[in-house]
């Protein structure tokens, strides 16, 4: 089946992602109901998954669980995030689309891109007729899958309880794994999603390797354009004047989850450089709030970070001069 349409199921996968976002953007555009759209990319995912899957009909092993890793994944993100905002009422990102057809295009059209590429390491894998033996990168892919799909859960269950309580009303999220990492729900999508590659490895030979396009795609889209970016811009305007919320971006890491006393103690180049620390993510800090952390807690002043102090969340740190202890060292 896979021969007759075409032989790794791509011109299948991309008319029918097509379709499928097309179909959610006419009830969008229409409608002004934008409470579907996440629930349209990630069931997307779970589509082409099972399509490919069942059209090979080869059902190896791998193939069925790296498509049951991908329907997990999607059916639990997606109905998460179509309880959620359905909870929430509506949805700001597209505040400035509903009006506007063509910016509501460009995003479907971003989204049907998203899906396909994202995907290629499972499409590529049910539409191979290989079955070598399970080898280390299945198992290696395994376990990332689950650590990411463990670490995104649970940050989006944290964050949305912490959001629904009132006397957290003004305040950021910073409970949970929300202490070690500003956005680890987006830690553990990247996660998975390599860890999806890692494991279709195996089967993969000479062009197919491209599908690790997939992971990377998705990877920079988190870190420079739809992902972090637009959120550090909004949590800057919201609480960038608050002392305890610039201490709170100063000590905790972007993307990889790490101890604020150790992320904070670690120099500027070294978080840019290996840990996405990029500089545009604070340009919406205020400059003198901004200054005054770089000196003292990057350590390129007189202060270290011993530990901080986030009155918001009742964690207590404490700020000593350079080379000196609790006792003055």
């Amino acid at each position: 089946m896979g021969t007759v349409i075409d032989s790794h199921f791509l011109a299948l996968t991309a008319i029918v992602t097509v379709g499928y976002q097309f179909l959610f953007f006419i009830i969008t555009a229409l409608l002004k109901f934008d409470k579907v759209t996440d629930f349209a990319g990630s069931t997307n995912f779970v589509i082409l998954a099972v399509l490919t899957l069942v059209l090979k009909g080869t059902w190896h092993f791998r193939q069925v669980v790296l498509t049951l890793l991908v329907v997990i994944w999607g059916l639990r993100l997606g109905i998460f995030l179509l309880m959620r905002i359905l909870q929430w009422g509506e949805d700001r990102r597209f505040d400035e689309m509903r009006s506007n057809l063509g910016k509501l295009a460009v995003f479907w059209t971003f989204q049907a891109v998203w899906v396909w590429t994202v995907s290629l390491p499972v499409t590529i894998v049910n539409a191979s007729g290989r079955d070598p033996s399970l080898q280390a990168a299945d198992i290696i892919g395994w376990i990332m899958w689950s650590v990411g799909i463990t670490i995104e859960a649970s940050a989006d269950q944290q964050k949305l309880s912490f959001k629904n309580s009132p006397e957290n009303r003004g305040k950021w999220c910073n409970v949970g794994v929300w202490k070690y990492t500003r956005h680890p729900n987006y830690f553990g999508e990247i996660l998975l999603w390599w860890g999806i590659f890692v494991a279709s490895i195996p089967v993969l030979e000479g062009a197919e390797w491209l599908v690790i396009l997939g992971p990377i795609f998705l990877t920079l889209l988190l870190l420079f354009v739809s992902g972090i970016p637009l959120l550090e811009e909004s949590a800057d305007k919201k609480f960038g004047n608050l002392g305890g919320y610039r201490l709170y971006k100063s000590t905790t890491s972007p993307l990889v989850p790490l101890p604020p006393m150790v992320y904070g103690n670690l120099p500027s180049w070294f978080k840019t450089t290996f840990l996405f620390e990029f500089p545009f993510y604070s340009r919406n800090l205020p400059q003198e709030g901004q200054n005054w952390l770089d000196r003292r807690v990057n350590g390129v002043g007189s202060f270290v970070l011993c530990s901080v102090v986030n009155l918001e969340s009742k964690r207590f740190y404490f700020v000593f001069p350079e080379g000196k202890g609790l006792l003055g060292g």
